[in-house]
């Protein structure tokens, strides 16, 4: 196997690196056995992207988003990761999602 991550799978064909097409490749989270570093990043997730995700995004994409996350996620994962991958299914084609979370207040 070769690398796969959020910046692509470097097989120089940028068509299959967009958001969707490595949601599809890797799931919602990279697994134990691929992490290249030693330690899993922190998840948060702020009331500025819950109103987002509850504003923004439609209802089939929160169910769906919900649905897939549930699959891919352990079953014990907090729910701060769980509405942080659903958030990432909503917005994840959006690279501004972030900064505009912030504008919820």
């Amino acid at each position: 196997g070769g690398q796969d991550g959020s910046c692509g799978n470097f097989n120089g064909d940028p068509a299959d690196d967009t958001t969707q097409a490595i949601f599809e490749r890797i799931g919602a989270r990279v697994t134990q056995e691929d992490l290249l570093f030693n330690h899993f990043a922190q998840i948060s997730f702020t009331r500025e992207e819950q109103d987002m995700l509850r504003n923004r995004c439609s209802a089939e994409k929160l169910v769906e988003g919900e649905l897939k996350c549930r699959q891919e996620l352990v079953t014990s994962a907090p729910i701060a990761e769980v509405n942080a991958c659903v958030f990432d299914r909503c917005f994840g084609m959006d690279e501004h999602a972030l900064q505009t979370a912030k504008t919820f207040t």
